[in-house]
C-alpha cells in the first residue's frame, strides 16, 4: 500500500471526529490552529527558506513571490483562520422545511462532504486556508501541494496538527501527501469511495489534468484570463487606477487582469495615458488598432488573448462598442472575473447581463475576487464552473445537503 493510500484510509477512520464536531469544538480548534501558526512562525519561515533556495532559477520571480513567506504573511494566514470563527457554522442549516400532503415533514439540511482533497501548486497559504475551511465546515482534508512548496506546507501542517491536539480533536483529520510525484496526484484523482470532493488549484495544465482524469467529483477552479473593458463613458482617472491595480498589484495571482479592452472613441486619449503609467513595468501586446496609439507596445501574437500571463504582460485591444467587448470576453475568457469602467448605468447593466463569468465588476478592480475580500474568511479556490459552487469557495461551498424526512408511520 502506498503512503497516500495509507493517509486516505486514516482519514476514513478519523473523519467522524470532525464530521460530527460541534460548532464550539470547531471554533476552539481554529483558535488553537491560528495561535500555533504564530507560535511556530520561525520554524515555518526556516522551512520556507529551503523552498526559496530551491526555487532560485527554477521558477519565475513572480511565482517566487507566491511562494515566499514573511512574518507578516504567516500572521495573515493565522488571521485568515481567525476570521472563520466569527462566521456562521455552515453545517446543520435547514434550507427547506415543509410538510407534504401525506404528513411527512421534509427538511433539506446542510452537511459536510466528508473528506475533501486538494491538489495545488506553490502557494503555502493555500495549505492553511484549505485546512481551516475544512475544519470549520466539518470536513477531513487531504492536501497534495507542489514540490516547490513542500517544506513550507509540511511545516504549516505540522503546526496545524499541533493546534488540533491542543483543542482535543484528532490531528489525523488533516493530512499532507508526502509524495509530490504525479503518482500521488493520480491516486487522489481516482480515490473513488474515499474522497468526496477534489479541488485542483493552480495553473491551467494542473487543472485540466485533474478535470480530465479524475473519477471522483471535481470542482474546476479557474485559470484567470481576466478582462477590463474601459468604456467610452468611463471616468479615465478611475480607469487608470483600476487597470494599474488589476495588473501590477500582484500579477502572479488568478484575479489579476490579463486583457485590456478600450472603446475606440477614447482609445486615442486613454491608451497613451496607460502606457505612460505602466512604462518600464508592464509589457503591452496590442492589436493593430491599439498599436496606432501606443509607442512601446509589441504586436499581439495569435495566443496573447488566450494566455494567463501571470506576469507583467498585458494584452490590449480596441473595440467598437460594449457588445464587441462582451463578444470578445465570451470568446476568450476563462469565466473568472471581468470588469467594466463606465459612468453609464445602461452600459453597465448590459455588460453585467451579457458577460457570463463568476464575478463581474462595475468600476472596481478584478483583484477583489478573493474569499477574504468577499467576507468569506478565506477560500478553497475560485470556481469557474456553474455546478454546486461558483466564484470564491468559502464555507457554504464545502457542504452538501441531505433530506431528513420524519413521519408518523406513513407507508407508500
Amino acid at each position: 500500500m502506498s503512503t497516500t493510500q495509507a493517509l486516505l484510509d486514516s482519514l476514513l477512520a478519523y473523519k467522524s471526529a470532525i464530521n460530527l464536531a460541534s460548532t464550539e469544538q470547531k471554533n476552539a480548534a481554529l483558535v488553537a490552529m491560528a495561535d500555533q501558526l504564530e507560535a511556530d512562525c520561525e520554524q515555518i519561515l526556516q522551512a520556507n527558506s529551503r523552498d526559496m533556495e530551491q526555487a532560485q532559477g527554477a521558477i519565475a520571480p513572480v511565482m517566487q513571490d507566491r511562494l515566499f513567506l514573511t512574518v507578516e504573511r504567516v500572521k495573515a494566514m493565522a488571521d485568515g483562520i481567525r476570521a472563520l470563527i466569527a462566521l456562521p457554522d455552515p453545517v446543520g442549516l435547514v434550507f427547506d422545511d415543509y410538510q407534504a400532503e401525506n404528513g411527512l415533514r421534509i427538511q433539506k439540511t446542510s452537511i459536510p462532504f466528508g473528506i475533501i482533497g486538494m491538489i495545488y501548486e506553490s502557494r503555502p497559504n493555500a495549505t492553511s486556508d484549505a485546512a481551516a475551511l475544512a475544519i470549520k465546515s466539518g470536513n477531513a482534508v487531504i492536501l497534495r501541494g507542489g514540490k516547490e512548496a513542500f517544506h513550507s506546507s509540511k511545516a504549516i501542517v505540522t503546526s496545524l496538527k499541533a493546534g488540533l491536539v491542543k483543542a482535543g480533536i484528532a490531528p489525523e483529520v488533516i493530512e499532507l501527501v508526502q509524495d509530490t510525484s504525479r503518482a500521488s496526484a493520480q491516486e487522489l484523482m481516482t480515490a473513488k469511495g474515499k474522497i468526496d470532493l477534489l479541488v485542483p488549484r493552480g495553473g491551467a495544465g494542473l487543472i485540466q489534468a485533474v478535470v480530465e482524469q479524475a473519477t471522483v467529483p471535481v470542482i474546476e477552479t479557474g485559470t484567470g484570463i481576466c478582462h477590463i473593458y474601459v468604456d467610452q463613458a468611463a471616468d479615465l482617472e478611475k480607469a487608470l487606477a483600476i487597470v494599474i491595480n488589476a495588473k501590477t498589484s500582484r500579477p502572479s495571482v488568478c484575479n489579476s487582469a490579463e486583457v485590456l479592452l478600450v472603446h475606440q472613441d477614447i482609445a486615442a486619449q486613454f491608451l497613451p495615458l496607460i502606457e505612460e503609467k505602466l512604462a518600464g513595468q508592464v509589457e503591452l501586446r496590442a492589436d493593430e488598432k491599439a498599436l496606432t496609439y501606443l509607442k512601446q507596445a509589441q504586436p499581439a501574437g495569435p495566443d496573447d488573448f488566450d494566455t494567463e500571463f501571470l506576469d507583467y504582460i498585458l494584452a490590449v485591444k480596441v473595440v467598437e462598442h460594449v457588445a464587441e467587448a462582451a463578444a470578445h470576453i465570451a470568446a476568450h475568457s476563462t469565466g473568472h472575473s471581468e470588469a467594466i469602467v463606465t459612468e453609464s448605468a445602461d452600459t453597465a447593466a448590459y455588460f453585467t447581463q451579457m458577460v457570463d463569468s463568476a464575478a463581474i465588476y462595475v468600476n472596481a478592480s478584478t483583484r477583489f475576487t478573493d474569499g477574504g475580500e468577499f467576507g468569506l474568511g478565506c477560500e478553497l479556490g475560485i470556481s469557474t464552473q456553474k455546478m454546486h459552487a461558483r466564484g470564491p469557495m468559502g464555507l457554504r461551498e464545502m457542504t452538501t445537503y441531505k433530506y431528513i424526512v420524519t413521519g408518523t408511520g406513513q407507508v407508500r
